[in-house]
């Protein structure tokens, strides 16, 4: 279904279309929130037998319900895979995906650049559970390959690292995973299928922190991960048995926000270029890291992999150090200063201990966003 949508349809038609169609009760034209935690049986006979509420129906909101999986097909189509599972967050399908595709004995190559939630549960709860891990420059491939043991089963990486902006080579890693017959687990959350189709260079599960882009409004945490029938039941059933599944409201609060992905990417993409060669003239800023610059050192791979399209996120380093950035961001009047990413709103996050500014460039005029960091920086 999602590979037939992918070649028929137009990613922004896919967005608003897939997996959706009038209510068959009432004909409401939008999916509606199907709050409820249970569902009836048809009759006393049927038995329940498929974690995940598919093929043979709904039965409890913990295993499947109708709106998470309108979200489920939408994403699925989009990242042009077999099938997709929500979450309740992001670091729930990343323990999914993990928990999944590991055993104890088994070896995990990471990259050491990741979400550092990510980074804590990899390096203090997987080696509890047996699981070893190496922590590496994914952006080094002879890193990789040495790091590469026989027991090493999955290489975890985000393409865009978080929060320096580093890009992975996914072809070369997926070549060298396919050599190891390891799993490649690509974090796509700062991309987005709208910008990288990571199953399509050769990943075998994407995960989205689906809170960011995919929502796009700050108003639902969730995340999805997609990839083959044979990756994802498995994480459907770990998803369900761990506890953490999505609610319909964040489910349907995605539904929402997924429709104006393409929309809202391309005026990202734009406004983060822009202002990016502002701080890059700028004589307070000593170093921009935004892929979309000549001067980064992933701007040609990230062009061809993405068509010349680098992503709404910017960080930078400050000529006065973390004070610098403190009072850069304490005195910008349009971005919030918050944690997260992806808003439409533009969001400011200087990183403690670190000469370090992660911007998350919104939506909003770039005149308007270039005025207020340029007297931030006065």
């Amino acid at each position: 279904m999602a590979d037939d949508l992918s070649t028929r349809f137009d990613f922004a038609t896919i967005a608003i279309h897939a997996g959706e169609a009038p209510d068959p009760t009432t004909g409401a034209q939008n999916t509606p929130i199907y709050q409820s935690a249970t569902f009836a049986l048809p009759d006393a006979s049927q038995q329940v037998k498929q974690p995940g509420g598919q093929p043979e129906g709904y039965f409890y909101t913990r295993e499947g319900n109708p709106t998470t999986a309108v979200i489920e097909a939408k994403v699925a189509a989009l990242d042009g895979a077999e099938a997709a599972i929500a979450s309740a967050s992001g670091m729930g399908v990343i323990s999914a995906a993990l928990l999944t595709v590991l055993n104890p004995g088994d070896h995990l190559v990471c990259a050491d650049s990741i979400y550092p939630i990510s980074q804590d549960f990899i390096t203090t709860e997987l080696p509890r559970l047996g699981i070893d891990v190496s922590m590496v420059d994914i952006t080094d491939l002879d890193a990789v390959r040495e790091a590469m043991t026989p027991a090493t089963r999955a290489v975890l990486t985000e393409f865009l690292s978080n929060p320096e902006l580093a890009v992975a080579d996914l072809p070369g890693l997926a070549e060298i995973c396919r050599d190891q017959g390891a799993r490649l687990i690509v974090d796509n959350t700062f991309a987005t299928p709208y910008l990288l189709k990571p199953l399509e260079i050769g990943a075998d599960i994407v995960l989205h922190s689906a809170t960011k882009y995919i929502s796009g409004h700050g108003d639902a945490v969730a995340g999805v991960a997609a990839g083959s029938q044979e990756m994802i039941g498995p994480m459907r059933r770990f998803v369900a048995r761990y506890g953490s599944p999505i609610s319909p409201f964040n489910a349907w609060l995605l539904i929402r926000g997924i429709k104006t992905l393409q929309l809202r990417m391309e005026r990202h993409c734009q406004n983060a270029e822009r202002l990016a060669r502002f701080f890059e003239e700028h004589p307070a800023i000593t170093r921009v890291m935004y892929p979309g610059l000549p001067d980064h050192p992933g701007h040609d791979l990230c062009g061809q992999l993405t068509g010349g399209r680098f992503g709404g996120m910017i960080a930078f380093e400050h000529r006065d150090g973390e004070s610098g950035c403190q009072q850069f961001a304490s005195k910008l009047q349009l971005a919030c200063r918050a944690v997260s990413l992806g808003d439409v709103s533009t969001l400011v996050l200087p990183w403690t201990g670190r000469n370090l500014v992660r911007l998350s460039v919104g939506i909003e005029g770039i005149d308007d966003l270039i005025a207020d960091a340029d007297q931030a920086l006065a």
